[in-house]
């Protein structure tokens, strides 16, 4: 690392802490020439890939608005959303993968909306899923009761 005052490259790491979710590092570091300290955070990318091919970086916003519409008129909070979203990225994560397809989210976002909400639950599924007959409606609702 690159000294931020003297532009040397001999810097030591004085100490380290993860954020309090898991997905940054807070390194403080000090300059072995000019002996002056700075921080810095350090944060793993995750990168989504489309349907249609392209990428994007992750971004918990859109996981919020995109389960926020199946939740609405439901007793769920902006927080609870929040903490959804987070649960998302941490499984994306601990995969260990640096790209992951804009299904695998779907996929993680399933089963913390059923811990969450069931109706919202099928309200997600519904779309996610493609349901086009009342039919899935009523095994995804039979899934749920035999669970």
């Amino acid at each position: 690392m690159r000294c931020l005052f003297c532009r040397s490259d001999d810097t030591k790491v004085i100490d380290s802490r993860t954020s309090e979710d898991g997905i940054s590092i807070r390194r403080r570091r000090e300059c072995q020439l000019c002996k002056r300290r700075f921080s810095t955070l350090e944060t793993a990318s995750l990168t989504v890939i489309k349907r249609n091919g392209t990428s994007e970086p992750f971004r918990r916003e859109k996981v919020v608005t995109g389960v926020h519409k199946a939740c609405q008129g439901r007793p769920v909070t902006k927080a609870d959303l929040a903490v959804l979203a987070q649960r998302v990225e941490e499984s994306l994560r601990a995969s260990g993968n640096s790209q992951v397809d804009s299904n695998d989210i779907g996929l993680a976002i399933l089963p913390e909306l059923l811990r969450l909400d069931q109706v919202a639950y099928i309200r997600f599924a519904s779309v996610y899923q493609d349901f086009d007959s009342l039919e899935d409606f009523s095994r995804a609702v039979e899934r749920l009761k035999n669970q």
